[in-house]
């Protein structure tokens, strides 16, 4: 038999707030004190939140009770959010970065926390032990169903894999293939009260040939298979004046109504609808809930309603910011007539545009985020690093040299000239709109050919660091460019005789230009190059991190030894 929903609970807010018997929220509302409810057991965090500290890069938490936007400064493309007792869960897609599918945590939906991720490695494994830039998890959905966390999530090329786990932290189960299929996209479940359970799912046009439509499928109450074979559009963009490019749905169930938050109109320039219908398999009406309106926020979009546990809606969003990624808003959330206003009023009624400060969903909680900065002092490599690829045994080591990274030397023949190619590069998000990188690294048992150092990958890329050719060691400048699939490096000799051991610095600014120094000593810094207009990944914003390729096999271990990799702020406070 199906596991069974709660029955619902009562209306918090009658005239504005339907009661939700969505499965992903049903149970957490279930905390609510009402004859015949039954709590369950809030799951402990995974993590604890220490301090943020002055100099972090991006502090959302103003400290007065509110909160500015973007909550998450960094590239957590397509969220989606859940709360369960009185802690917030989110995920994010991932692409080809490994490991996938981000575990974020917050206690207010402010203050985030990184836990780890819920997929070690992309699969079929042998498909991404190189770079597949743009490929891998796309948009996921995360869900709590019958005692457990689900994460749905799909690669363009394969289909739609399923993941759960009874704890946040992990650990998560391999992920199953549900759905095959090329092109099929951004999943959504709802477990209906009547025990049924459905997959909504849309289309990529790259794989597909067709997008813009989303389809309802049938599956077991388990997710272990299919029910039907093609499922059926229920809602076709086509049918809505000015729509297009409808994709990334929500599914919950509300006050009588099936809803499909989604949203339209391009990444860049769309806005959030939301369909509406009596029945499961429609007909849907639409209204635009949500645009850019008089802000400087595009395409504020995608993502997830959450409800705190004093009643109140709220959404999550993502807005592209080019090189920085997709970055992360929150929206309060009201009803107007059986239909959600996000953000605050705007130019049309009933539309809603996004806020840039606002009262914070639960008070009481200190500033939080994202681990950045690693001293590399502990047996793992922190929760922030991601490959460009699923590493290999030897590509590192935090033993060897207690307290240091050692990034071994990789011989990757098509990275000569475009280090983009390998798969053995360290990186991380980019954290805020002005940041600064600090590391120290030295260069062990290079051979002509090598080059190692820090880099900002992107389509159009950067680094600084050493690079062995003739029997010397020189500190180079190498850029990346014109923007595309495959750029051009030019390299500029800062320095013809390089000690092994330098300094290097990195700082971003509000218009993604990247400028590098170095220094010998610590203390006094100089320019390495002219700075230079980083841009996007592919699906991602750019990457700042660590790698060390060579160009031929070698007898003995050469390596990139890090001591540190600092994250800051270059000015304290908001900028």
């Amino acid at each position: 038999m199906p596991p069974q929903l709660p029955a619902q609970l009562p209306v918090l807010s009658p005239e504005h707030r339907p009661v939700r018997t969505r499965a992903a929220a049903a149970v957490m509302l279930a905390l609510v004190a009402s004859a015949g409810c039954r709590g369950i057991a809030e799951p402990a965090p995974a993590t604890a939140s220490a301090p943020l500290p002055a100099s972090a890069p991006w502090r959302a938490d103003l400290g007065d009770g509110r909160y500015r936007n973007p909550v998450l400064h960094a590239d957590y493309s397509d969220p989606d959010a859940i709360r369960v007792g009185a802690r917030f869960y989110m995920t994010a897609s991932s692409f080809n970065n490994a490991p996938g599918l981000p575990l974020l945590e917050s206690p207010d939906l402010v203050n985030w926390t990184l836990a780890g991720h819920a997929l070690p490695r992309l699969v079929p494994a042998a498909a991404f032990d190189r770079p597949q830039y743009g490929k891998g998890v796309w948009a996921p959905c995360l869900r709590w169903h019958d005692g457990r966390f689900w994460i749905f999530y799909p690669d363009p090329d394969q289909g739609v894999y399923v993941t759960t786990a009874e704890r946040f932290a992990g650990p998560w189960t391999a992920p199953r293939l549900l759905l095959a299929g090329r092109g099929i996209i951004d999943p959504t479940p709802l477990w209906d009260d009547d025990g049924n359970a459905y997959l909504l799912h849309a289309w990529a046009k790259s794989r597909a040939g067709i997008n813009n439509v989303l389809t309802l499928r049938r599956m077991d109450a388990g997710a272990t298979r299919m029910l039907d074979d093609a499922g059926q559009v229920i809602i076709d963009g086509t049918r809505y004046p000015g729509y297009h490019t409808v994709e990334g749905p929500k599914f919950y169930k509300a006050n009588g109504y099936y809803y499909v938050f989604a949203p339209a109109g391009g990444v860049e320039m769309g806005w959030q609808a939301v369909f509406r219908s009596r029945s499961i398999a429609g007909p849907y009406e639409a209204r635009r809930v949500m645009d850019q309106g008089d802000t400087p926020v595009n395409g504020p979009h995608q993502g997830a309603w959450v409800d705190a546990p004093d009643g109140k809606d709220w959404f999550l969003h993502f807005q592209d910011k080019g090189a920085y990624g997709r970055v992360v808003h929150l929206q309060p959330m009201r009803w107007q007539d059986g239909w959600p206003v996000i953000g605050a009023p705007g130019r049309t009624p009933g539309v809603g545009e996004p806020v840039a400060t606002y009262a914070k969903p639960v008070q009481g909680f200190g500033p939080a985020a994202p681990a950045t900065s690693d001293t590399f002092a502990g047996p793992q490599l922190g929760p922030q690093w991601q490959w460009a690829a699923n590493p290999a045994p030897g590509w590192y080591s935090l033993t060897d040299d207690p307290g240091h990274l050692r990034l071994f030397t990789q011989v990757v023949p098509e990275a000569d000239g475009y280090v983009r190619a390998a798969g053995a590069i360290l990186t991380q998000k980019t954290p805020a709109s002005r940041f600064a990188v600090d590391t120290r690294v030295r260069l062990h048992g290079a051979v002509d050919g090598d080059r190692a150092g820090l880099i900002v990958n992107a389509m159009q890329y950067a680094w600084v660091g050493l690079r062995r050719s003739g029997g010397r060691t020189a500190l180079v400048h190498t850029v990346c460019g014109p923007f595309g699939p495959r750029c051009r490096e030019e390299s500029t000799v800062v320095l013809a005789d390089a000690p092994d051991t330098v300094y290097l610095r990195m700082a971003m600014n509000e218009n993604a230009f990247v400028g590098f120094s170095y220094s010998l000593d610590g203390r006094t810094f100089k320019p390495a190059g002219d700075a230079f207009p980083v841009t996007r990944g592919t699906w991602v914003g750019a990457q700042v991190g660590l790698f060390s390729l060579g160009a031929r096999a070698r007898t003995q271990a050469s390596y990139l030894e890090a001591d540190y990799f600092n994250v800051s702020a270059p000015s304290v406070g908001p900028y």
